[in-house]
């Protein structure tokens, strides 16, 4: 199979905006996420399956006749450090050094960007079309090479060059061999491993919402936390910060492009819960995992849930969309590990959805789409209160 060219991207004019905030990027002991959406109820593993892809091949690349990609639409995005990361789309992947300005085709092929992830400056994969083909660079992308597949379609984060998590599946030779790992019945969303040892399930009751915490491979779960609430809860997303830190956000009903939702999170292996968020919404009803009628405790803009970003145990990000709004997309933070929360003041175009990558507490990346409007990337230096736009990209057609 031929090595495909790389074909450099012209880039935009820089435009700035004066405006209205790591996890696994750069190391491995913390993980990221895209965009929450609900997904459907894991199983539970009986036995230890494993299911076998192809071993690392070159990817087929481009004609030798140098094409400029369209990048329009972006779908996936990662940072390696505040200046340097990559994003997809579908059929492209391509990376920058200089914070967004310029940008460089590294990969062209078929399927859309799914996922993206950086380990570092050299090592990233890409989960790639409906089949989810599992993508690797060693050179920082120079060179893409098909790994296999990927187990299912759960948010993964390498560990290591080796070993990776996606959702309850477990590899340790780079993505070519998976297995699954034991999980409670009936979890709804996909359970979190931040290691080998320490996962993360969430079960819903006849009236009641419980945290699941595993600290032997799932083998055996334990409730970490359990709660009544007043609104059944129609998805999960959990993304951990350390062994015994979880970031767990319930994601309840919708109605009137309207989603309630709500964030808790611990550093104690759960001994200990903050409530970080309670949004809820008349179309969505009660944020879950809240008591009837309780209607205080922190909120996010918008009236539905955005990209969740955890950087560290004390910082995590998390946007806010409101379809019905002129600028619908927003970022709040909090940086005393949910303590209090901060709502942006900057809101952003776009309807389509909202991408949230962060190096550290005070740099990242904000990417806008729309489906007649250009994606648009902003940059922050400021922990999130201040965004600069640094690159619009090519019009959908």
């Amino acid at each position: 199979m031929m090595l495909k060219k790389y074909v450099p991207v012209v880039a935009l004019a820089i435009m700035t905006l004066a405006g209205c905030e790591s996890s696994g990027t750069t190391n491995g002991a913390v993980s990221v996420s895209d965009s929450p959406q609900p997904t459907a109820a894991a199983t539970a593993q009986a036995t230890v399956q494993p299911t076998t892809t192809p071993s690392e091949k070159p990817v087929a690349g481009t004609s030798d006749k140098p094409t400029k990609v369209a990048m329009t639409g972006v779908t996936a995005v990662r940072l390696a450090d505040a200046k340097s990361g990559w994003i997809g789309g579908k059929g492209w992947i391509a990376h920058t050094d200089d914070s967004g300005a310029k940008w460089q085709i590294q990969y062209e092929g078929s399927g859309e960007v799914k996922q993206l992830f950086a380990l570092n400056g050299k090592e990233a994969w890409a989960s790639v079309g409906s089949e989810g083909s599992l993508l690797s660079t060693k050179d920082g992308g120079q060179h893409w090479t098909s790994v296999g597949k990927m187990p299912n379609a759960a948010f993964f984060h390498f560990i290591s060059k080796g070993e990776a998590f996606s959702g309850n599946a477990h590899t340790v030779d780079g993505g070519v061999k998976w297995t699954n790992m034991p999980v409670p019945e009936g979890i709804t969303g996909d359970a979190y491993f931040h290691d080998a040892n320490n996962g993360w399930a969430v079960k819903q009751g006849k009236d009641t919402i419980q945290i699941m915490r595993t600290q032997d491979g799932g083998k055996t779960w334990t409730s970490a936390m359990s709660r009544k609430s007043a609104e059944s809860i129609t998805g999960a997303v959990i993304r951990s910060a350390g062994a015994n830190d979880a970031w767990v956000e319930l994601i309840g009903g919708s109605g009137m492009t309207q989603t309630s939702y709500s964030l808790f999170h611990t550093k104690d292996g759960g001994k200990n819960w903050q409530t970080v968020l309670a949004n809820s919404t008349a179309g969505g009803g009660p944020a879950p995992g809240i008591p009837a009628g309780d209607n205080t405790g922190p909120k996010n803009t918008g009236t539905k849930p955005g990209p969740l970003y955890v950087v560290s145990p004390d910082v995590a990000f998390m946007g806010g969309q409101c379809p019905s709004c002129d600028k619908p997309n927003s970022v709040g933070w909090t940086k005393d590990g949910g303590k209090t929360w901060v709502n942006g003041k900057e809101t952003f175009t776009g309807y389509g959805e909202l991408l949230l990558a962060m190096a550290d507490a005070n740099q990242g990346w904000l990417i806008t789409n729309d489906t007649e409007q250009p994606s648009v990337m902003y940059t922050t230096g400021t922990g999130g209160v201040n965004w600069t736009k640094v690159h619009a990209f090519d019009a959908p057609k």
